[in-house]
């Protein structure tokens, strides 16, 4: 018998029913003759037809017992008596994307013992009996106790997959390297290629891809962002100078390439343009890889989409499926990004590969430049671009969507978006009234704050109080909820309407359990952000002997992956440090709310 039955159950449950449904499914037009499809449950040894209409979409079904109960004589009726008259209607079906515990419960509503699987073109793909989901979970408690437990392989095999995706994509960088004969940097990016697809080979030859629970794929996107980050290492290692010890070179490394695959953005590089154009495109790449979020799409494919809701922020209220998604960040973003790279070189960027790497790192929301001279003297055409790229990365991906395949360029604007674009602009008044700088540089710095981009044109460091306030608040809050952006997001400030129905005895037993759990988690984050900026900042104030107001802020540009620097952490700051930051950095990439699902599973 299995060692733990409970999870046992809960491992098979959260299995799509396409791996248990019958794929042999008797389907006929509803004017089929009963007589006919008598003879034909006879020859194919089976008790049910589906009945597809006109236009071929189910219908309807019909089993043995309804052609001998509802056509009364044989030899009077059958032979005028059609499957539309005798078929039970409407016909309860399920999506091949459902798991068998959604199907127990529409089973359980419905009264019934069997469904219709149902692919997203609405064809029936197979049938799930209530004895082949009983079948699996006999089999599940009787199982003999393996090395590793099922959730765990669940996770070491979609762990294995996205490894493997993340390898395939590093091969862009490793090829341009290539190209511009850049052997040190191609060998790094090779490296860290076969790295990743080596590691997923092996993950998935201990585990398998199957649905997980909200808590496994919290440590699945965990540990995604720390081995990305970790063997992303490498080619930092190629690159950083010998004369350092190995702590210091690694602690160099691991921060630069957290900064890159969380797109936190901050920089160790004080003169980029000293490193190799294929190098620079690499940085950018990587935060393109981390800013599509391509990890929570991932889970996306592994996960019923009724548990997705609280990692997600919406603007039309549907739900895009996964080819959808996918469609989305590499068709769009690939577009935008040669718009807007095509539009800086129009505009004087001479250099293209500097152009591409800019406008990749500004759409991700990761704040790396190409050369620390290519935003000087900026005009101010360019510095508009940067700000409309800036502002697409912060929008959902559902935003481009529809503003893609629904209205071309009238898109449906939300609640979220529209609350977004409106603290947006009060930030702009307001910083431009504290800050004293020109309206334009004003508006830039709200923005790269508000998508936590964390372009900047200058050192923050001399800014006033009330100044790094609003970038800071603009930071924590962040851009829209399944957007490039980090931060809070947009969409869980909506949350906190229900904090006073929470904590109210009358009016807390209105919310549902979910809400509950999302006010929490939303009060859990907004504690968190400010409190773990402020211990952080005290750490680089005390080390790095600068003023707490400029550390405060480099801390919040961490935790929240927003970027914007004072300048406080450089080449000299502690390795230790640095790694730990390069955590914070993983951390607030998860938003946090990943880590919380980790370890208080009763919230996920």
């Amino acid at each position: 018998m299995s060692t733990n039955p409970e999870r046992a159950v809960s491992y098979v449950l959260n299995k799509y029913v396409t791996e248990y449904m019958d794929k042999d499914v008797l389907i006929l037009s509803q004017n089929t003759l009963t007589r006919e499809a008598a003879r034909m449950l006879r020859h194919y040894e089976t008790d049910d037809i589906i009945v597809n209409d006109e236009n071929k979409l189910p219908v309807g079904i019909v089993t043995d017992e309804d052609i001998l109960s509802k056509v009364s004589d044989v030899t009077v009726y059958a032979e005028a008596t059609t499957l539309k008259d005798v078929m039970s209607t409407p016909l309860i079906t399920i999506n091949e994307k459902s798991t068998l515990q959604d199907a127990l419960h529409k089973m359980r509503d419905n009264h019934i013992r069997k469904l219709p699987v149902l692919s997203k073109k609405n064809q029936v793909v197979g049938m799930i009996f209530q004895t082949a989901i009983a079948n699996a979970i006999r089999d599940a408690t009787a199982t003999a106790p393996r090395l590793l437990s099922p959730p765990v392989k669940a996770v070491l095999g979609n762990l294995g997959f996205v490894l493997q995706f993340a390898g395939v994509l590093l091969l862009v960088p490793a090829i341009v390297a290539t190209v511009l004969e850049d052997t040190l940097t191609a060998t790094g990016i090779y490296l860290t290629t076969v790295l990743l697809l080596v590691t997923g080979f092996f993950l998935n030859s201990y585990g398998e891809k199957s649905s997980l629970n909200l808590q496994q794929a919290s440590i699945l996107v965990f540990s995604s962002l720390f081995l990305l980050s970790l063997f992303g290492t490498v080619p930092y290692l190629y690159v950083f100078p010998s004369n350092e010890t190995n702590v210091e070179v690694f602690g160099n490394a691991f921060f630069s390439s957290a900064a890159g695959f969380t797109t936190g953005g901050i920089s160790l590089f004080d003169e980029p343009e000293q490193l190799t154009q294929s190098f620079t495109f690499y940085r950018s790449y990587t935060q393109l890889v981390g800013g599509m979020s391509f990890i929570y799409l991932v889970i996306t494919a592994f996960y019923p989409e009724s548990k997705l809701q609280s990692m997600r922020g919406f603007i039309s209220g549907r739900t895009l499926h996964m080819k959808e998604l996918f469609l989305t960040i590499t068709v769009i973003f690939a577009v935008y990004i040669v718009i807007v790279a095509m539009l800086l070189f129009f505009f004087g960027e001479a250099n293209i590969l500097d152009n591409f790497a800019l406008a990749m790192s500004t759409l991700a929301t990761g704040g790396f430049i190409p050369s620390s001279e290519i935003l000087d003297n900026i005009s101010w055409q360019k510095e508009v671009i940067l700000m409309g790229a800036m502002i697409l990365g912060a929008l959902p991906f559902t935003f481009h969507y529809a503003f893609v395949r629904k209205k071309f360029l009238a898109p449906k604007l939300g609640k979220e978006v529209l609350t977004y674009f409106a603290i947006l602009s009060a930030a702009i008044v307001l910083f431009m009234a504290i800050s004293g700088l020109n309206p334009l540089d004003s508006a830039f710095y709200s923005i790269s704050a508000s998508t936590t981009a964390g372009l900047q044109l200058q050192s923050l460091a001399g800014l006033n109080g009330g100044a790094h306030a609003i970038l800071i608040i603009l930071m924590f809050i962040g851009g829209c909820g399944f957007s490039t952006a980090g931060g809070l997001k947009i969409f869980r400030l909506f949350h906190l309407k229900d904090c006073r129905a929470l904590f109210s005895k009358v009016r807390r037993v209105e919310l549902s359990n979910q809400t509950k759990k999302e006010v929490i988690s939303t009060l859990i984050i907004v504690a968190l952000f400010p409190t773990i900026s402020a211990i952080t900042g005290l750490h680089l104030a005390s080390i790095e002997d600068v003023p707490y107001q400029d550390a405060f802020f480099e801390a919040a540009g961490v935790i929240t992956t927003g970027g914007l620097s004072a300048g406080v952490i450089d080449f000299d700051t502690d390795p230790a440090t640095k790694i730990v930051l390069g955590f914070l950095m993983i951390f607030g990439r998860l938003e946090i709310i990943a880590i919380i699902y980790i370890f208080v599973p009763r919230l996920s």
